[in-house]
């Protein structure tokens, strides 16, 4: 009989004995007693099963351990060939009846020989970053590192072959290089070699060397006598070295090939002057190369004058004027000149013109000054 059968009989006869105790109520008979409660005794098929499954359990793992423990789980190897590295396939440890802990992985690199038929270029991981001409594939890839090959082949679900190569780039051969035709050797020519003598001059000077540079610009000269950079700079470096014959000797060489250059002509006259020769005839050659050059007219003209000859000097100083009419020291020469021609009139005219410029020296404006007194007695 079940035990739930067992307990409504004694529900029964319990609601039987209350019964019998209310007043009133019949007595029950005497051969019926409830039937207490059996004990609760332990299910002793179900502890059994539960040992056994245990016992069971514990020798499994007991001969996983000792199994994993002698033989590795997987090899790993990477064989590096010409350049690319490729991994051998990972062979997986024997399936175990589930141990209850994940067996560890021994990753063990081989090194295998390289053979023929593995391919001789792989592309490099920063080939496809990099723009330019491809290369023979000589480097050889870093490869990867078996340990992360193993594990990520120990996952479960992860695919045991290894990923195949990627493809080799198909060269490009370099581009010829151009052929440049070759260069015979260059002839300097006499303008370019006085170019290159007046740079260096000028480099000397730089340093100091004026000796050297006058050397240097002289030898300028001799390969082209119309450098004109080297001529002027001579001058200067001649007249400032204390000898003004070298500096006149260049000065009427270079008017002699260029009359043209009425400043060479002016400083060459000037130099002339200073030594008592006539300077007015190196004036007159380059006149006609001074039109509207007020400061050449001017300065002609007060040579004509010191040389006495007042009335071409009149004409120069007007013309001068004619430039520049506000210039008091002009009007002054040219009033100068009218008096000594016996134009006293005019004379005052362009000395009172002179004053009025204000552009005098105190000096100069006391000598005006007295002309005037002179011609207004």
């Amino acid at each position: 009989m079940g035990v739930r059968t067992m307990s409504l009989i004694n529900r029964m006869l319990q609601d039987l004995d209350a019964r019998a105790g209310q007043p009133g109520a019949d007595p029950l008979p005497s051969d019926i007693r409830p039937v207490p409660p059996p004990e609760r005794s332990l299910p002793s098929r179900r502890v059994a099963v539960v040992a056994g499954a245990v016992a069971t359990v514990a020798l499994l793992g007991a001969a996983g351990w000792h199994l994993l423990g002698k033989a590795p789980a997987g090899v790993a190897a990477s064989v590096p060939a010409g350049g690319a590295a490729i991994a051998s396939p990972v062979v997986p440890a024997a399936v175990q009846p589930a141990p209850s802990i994940p067996a560890p992985v021994v990753a063990i690199e081989i090194p295998v020989p390289p053979r023929e038929d593995i391919a001789q270029v792989a592309a490099l991981p920063s080939a496809a970053m990099q723009e330019g001409p491809l290369f023979e594939a000589e480097a050889v890839a870093a490869p990867k590192p078996a340990a992360k090959q193993a594990a990520r082949a120990d996952r479960p679900g992860a695919p045991t072959a290894s990923r195949a190569p990627a493809a080799p780039r198909a060269e490009r051969a370099p581009a010829p290089a151009k052929a440049f035709p070759v260069k015979e050797g260059r002839v300097e020519t006499p303008a370019q070699r006085a170019e290159n003598a007046y740079r260096r001059a000028l480099a000397s000077l730089e340093d100091g060397r004026v000796t050297e540079a006058m050397a240097t610009l002289q030898a300028a000269l001799k390969s082209d006598p119309r450098h004109e950079a080297s001529r002027q700079t001579l001058v200067s470096l001649l007249m400032e070295a204390k000898r003004p014959e070298e500096a006149i000797r260049q000065l009427g060489a270079a008017l002699a090939l260029d009359p043209r250059q009425p400043a060479m002509a002016m400083l060459l006259a000037r130099l002339q002057l200073e030594r008592g020769s006539p300077g007015i005839d190196t004036l007159l050659r380059t006149l006609p190369y001074a039109a509207g050059n007020g400061e050449y007219h001017a300065f002609l003209a007060g040579a004509l004058q010191h040389e006495g000859r007042h009335r071409e000097a009149v004409e120069h100083y007007q013309a001068a004027l004619r430039t520049a009419p506000q210039n008091g020291v002009w009007w002054m020469g040219l009033g100068i000149s009218l008096q000594a021609e016996k134009r006293g009139p005019e004379a005052a005219g362009a000395l009172q013109k002179a004053l009025d410029s204000g552009t005098l020296s105190p000096e100069l404006q006391g000598f005006v000054e007295r002309k005037l007194k002179q011609l207004v007695r």
